[in-house]
């Protein structure tokens, strides 16, 4: 008879406790993000630098110009704070998916909802595996021990039942994790109440920029942080001796070190992979570790679980093995009377309240089939699988007070099981085999009878009968096919690990498109190979059939050692060793564990195996377009520095950059780096490049020489711009004003030419990237601004010159354009040969 408290809360009850009590979670106090937040701005060398020159305005008594630099110092940290916001925006997005997931039953039906939606009076589902959402009380339970490690300290786990009596061992506690057994739980405390809110313990903070990166950022800007030092004493001693000014000269050193610091760098990177971590849930995906992102561009083999990832975990019971004939699903209903028996029994066997897709159709098939339910009956013990026994069984009380004990399993274990030898386990293995070529996954029913109330310590005890087997159908994913394909084409290696019957497997893989196949290893071949025969062997395998959670770790290791960079999907608690073990783990987000989810870089909120594809083409997509953006930032520094150390070693060349020119510059770098760069479309045949490898420095010594190059290139020509002014005779406010102006629109080229490795800058134009079209406004709108208005052309000491010369200056810079598309091409040609 089903507990008439499992009924759960109906919609408007839920309502109405979450007004009472809020949401099932532990709040973290915005301030001290806002003032660690606060102090990391001001610690930064660019703030420190703009502060510094501000302060030497004001006492040479150049006021307005001390206030203009004071002004950006506000600025800076404004736009610091808006990035960090909008990357600090998407990481609370990504909390709130990384929420781990709680059963319920509610309205009468069972419901996934994330565990900040917990409410007092829910009714939860936890199985082996799950991380408890709230403090409860027992209702039912089966074997549940809970290990309380986190609150008590204590390393064994505690078995835990339900009493009349108040004691500990009935109670459930949030944060907790279930080692073993299942329970429906009634929530007694939600949130800061329970006894894992009392304490004070939080949730992990989500990383936010990878270990790796970041030490290759910072260390490159430290370096250069150091090079600008010594640079800026150096254009103070040589800007000193030339021109006799100390203050001038000091004000020209802090520019040189502005110029040289790319503290773009830092703050680019956290946003692209924050950005990127909150895109990748726009697919289904959540990254824990946004570490992840940059490794999906190096995975050369995806290990992935056959159901619910290739395919749709949606069960049916197609066929039918009982008394030595194989039934197809469509005579179910003419020969009801013939498999109701069977179905019955692997209803007892099985949980009416579940989340297994197996469980789920032997219900549905029950219910359909209108099998009379016995009228009165009591779970005695259950039995649950085990890695020695894939079989679970349930002794069940019926009214007249007999024991029945109905069991489901593996045919080979169900067969060990009832003893069952020679012709008739001949005969029933042949039956499985044929359902098992159609892709039919078997589970074999047996029952036994029982005559003690002392119920024996394994299921080995039982004298069960075989009755026969059900054949469940789980067709794959439709868009499975082309997403294998895809990863072929991206020098990808698609390997299925399944627990599945061999010949199941096979038909599978044969309908997902891994058609390249030698030949299949079992678990228990792999049990019998030594590592190095392993190694050898799974070069050419791309199926493992019949696989225990355990020896996915073996897989890993094998594929590492031969030097492949493998990603690993899995589910349950026996899975987190080798999510942890792979280079990236990826856990299932609707039927795996909650240690799962924990162990894993990723989670798949849908769990397709096509999302992990898209997954991969959005990291390449990712890397590429930081990558990019560095070449950018650093290419652009060049002329910078270049035009600040210029006229430092010749009295006679007029000064074109002072600081508050360079200010002007970084804050336009940073959005179109931020923005542009980050919203830029994938390339053409990115999925068909092969991985990049991980042991190369993702920004190293070419990429860091070819920006230079570029750099070069773009300081030549505003050189050229510079010093025809000169020849022209034209005032220094005039060359500067020509030659600022150069620099802005070889930088708006640079940035058109930079955005695409495969597109020309007509086709980057044409695009709808609506964030560079507004950032390129702005800029020319504030550049027309600097050379019209009266204000601002004594602000930055420019002057109106005539249309004619701004127009040559343009067209020059079409010419580094041009030039910039021609090394594009040939560098092109020159990689496709």
């Amino acid at each position: 008879m089903e507990n008439p408290e499992l009924k759960g809360l109906n919609s408007h009850e839920v309502l109405e406790s979450r007004k009472q009590y809020g949401f099932n979670e532990i709040q973290s106090p915005l301030r001290k993000k806002i003032i660690r937040l606060f102090i990391e701005v001001v610690k930064e060398p660019m703030f420190l630098l703009l502060l510094l020159c501000g302060l030497i305005y004001f006492v040479i008594g150049e006021t307005t110009e001390a206030l203009i630099l004071l002004f950006w110092v506000l600025m800076v940290v404004f736009i610091t704070f808006y990035q960090y916001s909008k990357a600090e925006k998407a990481l609370a997005a990504l909390k709130k998916l990384a929420t781990p997931k709680a059963h319920v039953i509610r309205d009468k039906i069972q419901k996934n909802i994330p565990s900040r939606e917990v409410v007092p009076n829910d009714i939860l589902i936890i199985h082996q595996g799950d991380r408890i959402p709230a403090d409860g009380t027992i209702i039912e339970s089966s074997n549940l021990t809970i290990d309380e490690a986190i609150l008590t300290g204590e390393s064994f786990p505690v078995h835990k039942k339900e009493s009349d009596e108040i004691n500990r061992n009935s109670f459930v506690f949030g944060g907790t994790l279930v080692v073993n057994g299942r329970a429906f739980i009634k929530v007694t405390k939600i949130g800061k109440e329970t006894e894992f809110g009392k304490i004070g313990t939080s949730l992990k903070d989500i990383e936010i920029v990878p270990d790796k990166l970041q030490r290759e950022m910072r260390r490159m800007v430290n370096r250069l942080f150091v090079l600008g030092v010594l640079f800026s004493l150096f254009v103070i001693t040589s800007y000193y001796l030339t021109r006799g000014n100390f203050v001038h000269a000091l004000l020209n050193g802090i520019a040189t070190a502005m110029a040289m610091l790319p503290e773009e760098f830092p703050v680019v990177l956290t946003v692209f992979l924050s950005i990127g971590a909150w895109r990748l849930t726009k697919i289904n995906l959540l990254t824990r570790k946004p570490s992840a992102i940059e490794n999906l561009g190096s995975i050369t083999t995806l290990c992935s679980d056959k159901t619910g990832t290739i395919t749709e975990n949606k069960m049916s019971v197609s066929s039918v093995f009982v008394e030595n004939q194989l039934i197809d699903k469509e005579f179910f209903t003419s020969k009801s009377d013939q498999i109701s028996a069977l179905i019955e029994l692997a209803f007892y066997a099985s949980h009416t309240q579940t989340i297994d897709p197996m469980e789920k159709a032997i219900v549905e098939c029950f219910q359909g089939l209108s099998v009379k339910k016995k009228d009165s009956i009591e779970l005695v013990r259950e039995y649950l699988v085990s890695h020695e026994l894939t079989a679970m069984t349930r002794v069940i009380k019926t009214k007249d007070n007999q024991l029945k004990v109905y069991s489901k399993g593996a045919p080979e274990t169900m067969l060990k099981l009832c003893k069952t030898k020679g012709i008739d386990k001949i005969r029933i293995l042949k039956n499985v085999n044929l359902l098992a070529k159609k892709g039919q996954r078997v589970l074999a029913v047996a029952e036994a009878n029982w005559n003690s109330d002392i119920l024996p310590e394994s299921q080995l005890s039982f004298a069960f009968n075989f009755k026969g087997f059900l054949g469940f159908e789980d067709p794959i994913r439709p868009d499975v096919p082309q997403a294998i394909e895809e990863c072929k084409k991206a020098g990808i290696r698609v390997i299925m690990i399944t627990g599945d019957y061999p010949p199941t497997a096979e038909s599978i893989a044969k309908k997902a498109g891994l058609i390249e196949i030698d030949s299949i290893i079992t678990g228990s071949q792999l049990e019998k190979m030594n590592d190095f025969e392993l190694r050898q062997k799974i070069k050419s395998i791309q199926v493992f059939a019949r696989i225990i959670p355990d020896q996915k770790l073996r897989i890993i290791k094998a594929l590492q050692a031969n030097g492949e960079i493998v990603a690993m999907t899995g589910d349950g608690v026996n899975d987190a060793p080798a999510l942890k073990a792979a280079d990236i783990g990826i856990a299932m987000g609707e039927k795996g564990t909650d240690v799962a989810r924990e162990s894993a870089d990723l989670v798949l909120m849908d769990d397709r195996f096509s999302i992990i594809v898209t997954a991969i083409r959005s990291g390449r997509k990712i890397m590429d377009n930081l990558e990019k953006a560095m070449t950018f930032i650093l290419a652009v520094h060049i002329p910078i520095v270049g035009l600040t150390l210029l006229p430092a070693f010749n009295s006679d060349l007029p000064i074109i950059l002072l600081p508050m020119h360079i200010v002007v510059l970084e804050l336009m770098i940073d959005p179109i780096c931020s923005l542009a760069f980050e919203s830029e479309k994938e390339e053409k045949n990115l999925m068909k490049r092969p991985p990049k490898n991980p042991k190369l420095i993702f920004f190293g010594t070419t990429k860091i020489l070819k920006s230079i190059a570029i750099g070069f290139l773009l300081f030549a020509f505003t050189i050229v711009i510079y010093f025809g002014t000169l020849d022209l005779n034209l005032t220094e406010n005039e060359t500067r004003t020509l030659t600022f102006c150069a620099l802005i629109f070889c930088d708006i080229f640079l940035v058109l030419s930079t955005l695409s490795k495969s597109r020309n800058i007509f086709q980057v134009l044409f695009e709808k990237n609506i964030s560079l079209m507004v950032i390129l406004f702005v800029t020319l709108a504030f550049l027309v601004l600097m050379i019209e208005n009266r204000d601002l052309n004594e602000l930055f000491q420019f002057q109106k010159t005539t249309f004619k010369y701004v127009f040559y200056v343009f067209l020059l810079s079409i010419g580094f354009g041009l030039l910039l598309e021609i090394i594009k091409y040939f560098s092109n040609k020159k990689e496709t040969q």
